[in-house]
């Protein structure tokens, strides 16, 4: 089995080499990862200037990867049409990312945009995220991981889907359990701070923090609340097609 692993938090992130370390036990890897942080990318790609891409040992660890100046979405598309095209991969794991990707956060995170992209070649893909921005142990999400690749290889997503899996910050004897979910509704109450760069140009710097929305038990959010993995099987045709027909009556 050969996977293709990337993320958007660059590729010297510790998420990214725990998933090297676990999932190098069961396949052979190729990591292809942006060069620095492009966390909040979304589906972005490189248009207005050159994809700088070389090769790079992590660390000066065991993991020689190709470094990737451009975006996480960039990163697979680059690998599976150019760096890959003889040696497809089977799957495709994005992660691990410090801090969850739940709810509405997947339409700007950078880790499921890659998924995603990986998906639209037809590939079976996984976003991994874990729910913490503090350093914690990457160790359970990367044995959740391998679990979840393990069980792929036997079976098949529909088309242009892929899954997205949030894991608590707690150790394996503290995980309650896997969850199918749904995406819930995360807000956010934002700040944007006005500044001045020192040749007294305006700046606004934005911050803010996760505002609590109530989410049906089905949720991700919920899940994870609750210590429990959070596997959201996703697919990209935002047709709303219960409005199709109420459309249809307007004069448009």
């Amino acid at each position: 089995m050969h996977l293709l692993l990337t993320n958007d938090d660059g590729i010297n992130a510790p998420g990214i080499k725990a998933l090297w370390q676990e999932l190098s036990q069961i396949a052979r890897i190729t990591v292809v990862a942006p060069d620095s942080e492009k966390s909040a990318s979304s589906q972005a790609i490189t248009v207005h200037h050159p994809i700088w891409v070389d090769k790079h040992c992590i660390d000066s660890s065991d993991i020689c990867a190709w470094r990737v100046g451009g975006t996480p979405t960039d990163c697979v598309k680059v690998a599976l049409e150019s760096l890959l095209t003889d040696d497809r991969p089977d799957i495709i794991v994005s992660g691990i990312n410090q801090g969850s990707n739940l709810g509405t956060d997947v339409l700007y995170s950078g880790t499921v945009s890659a998924a995603i992209e990986g998906a639209l070649h037809g590939l079976p893909a996984i976003a991994m995220s874990l729910d913490s921005w503090q350093p914690f142990d990457f160790g359970p999400s990367a044995r959740t991981a391998r679990k979840l690749v393990e069980t792929l290889a036997k079976h098949s997503l529909p088309p242009n889907t892929l899954l997205n899996v949030n894991v608590p910050a707690l150790s394996d004897g503290q995980l309650t359990g896997v969850s199918i979910t749904k995406l819930g509704v995360r807000n956010y109450e934002n700040t944007f701070e006005r500044r001045q760069d020192p040749r007294g140009r305006t700046y606004y710097w934005m911050s803010g923090h996760v505002s609590e929305t109530e989410n049906d038990p089905d949720s991700d959010i919920v899940a994870v609340k609750k210590g429990k993995v959070s596997v959201t099987p996703i697919h990209f045709d935002l047709t709303n097609y219960g409005i199709m027909n109420l459309l249809e009556t307007w004069e448009l």
